[in-house]
């Protein structure tokens, strides 16, 4: 049993060193985005506003016994917590879709998942900058502020899982600002459910399509095999050039239609290309932040 173990015991821990090993590298390219736009942007901390009262909601596991307010708490049997206007407006919740298939990449392109935690890491840094509080959707618990808010954020946009279960069923205080970073290639009525729930609690915000080149030009020809990396399921072409038109006309009509649905949820679409500067998403992204509390 020890002989076995041994190997396999060694083989997660390189894993495990190899994936730590990613946060720093992707930290630092996100800094270093975020300092070459940080000169276009400007703050959005507004005096006052944090001591603004603005709601009570359900005391969450993550908030702690320091955040209760026992006066009000003590009317009934459940707990609750003294949201203020910059905690129930300004907070705003990133999220890094973990699906098998963001793994995607070109050859030398960086792969989607690790070019949307770059772009997401970078606005966070922006926002932090500026005064404004930040979380992971589904795996930070509250925004928080500061140095410390944003480390916990980058660390769980680099190598948290990116549960879509964070977004079907997310814990968002009302008014709050959402990015979702994702390749978005479920069905356009699958996204419309999610979406529709974040607009339910009052949410609203930018949708990050990041896109790898060979999704969207189609360059395969001759005999081809595709596999699902969700599925492992595969299908082979003789002349994959002979479905290209086809295939071309419905990933336009898929944009077309997750751009319908952006308007309509309150979101603001976003498409980028991995071949492309990082830069331009992020900055993207946050005039599209910034624009939503004027």
């Amino acid at each position: 049993m020890a002989e076995t173990r041994a190997p396999r015991t060694g083989r997660l821990r390189r894993e495990a060193e190899g994936e730590a090993a990613r946060f720093p590298a992707l930290l630092a390219e996100a800094e270093r985005i975020a300092a070459s736009v940080m000169h276009g942007t400007h703050g959005r901390r507004r005096p006052g506003m944090g001591e603004s009262f603005w709601e009570y909601r359900p005391h969450r596991r993550e908030d702690g016994a320091t955040r209760v307010d026992w006066r009000r708490s003590a009317r009934g049997d459940q707990l609750f917590v003294r949201e203020t206007e910059w905690e129930a407006a300004n907070g705003v919740f990133l999220w890094r879709d973990g699906d098998a298939g963001m793994a995607l990449s070109s050859p030398s392109l960086p792969v989607k998942r690790d070019r949307a935690a770059v772009c997401l890491i970078a606005l966070a840094s922006l926002l932090s900058r500026g005064g404004e509080r930040i979380a992971a959707l589904g795996e930070t618990g509250p925004a928080r502020g500061g140095r410390r808010g944003l480390e916990r954020t980058a660390q769980a946009l680099a190598d948290g899982p990116g549960d879509v279960r964070s977004v079907e069923a997310p814990a968002l205080p009302r008014h709050a600002h959402v990015v979702l970073a994702s390749d978005f290639l479920d069905p356009a009525e699958t996204w419309q459910a999610r979406l529709a729930g974040l607009r339910a609690s009052g949410a609203g915000g930018a949708l990050l399509r990041v896109v790898d080149p060979a999704e969207e030009d189609f360059p395969f020809s001759g005999r081809t095999r595709f596999r699902d990396p969700a599925s492992n399921g595969d299908l082979l072409f003789g002349r994959a050039q002979s479905a290209r038109d086809t295939y071309q006309t419905l990933w336009r009509e898929h944009a077309d239609a997750l751009a319908r649905l952006a308007r309509r949820s309150g979101f603001t679409l976003i498409t980028h290309r991995t071949d492309r500067p990082a830069a331009s998403a992020v900055m993207a992204l946050y005039q599209v932040i910034a624009g939503m509390d004027r």
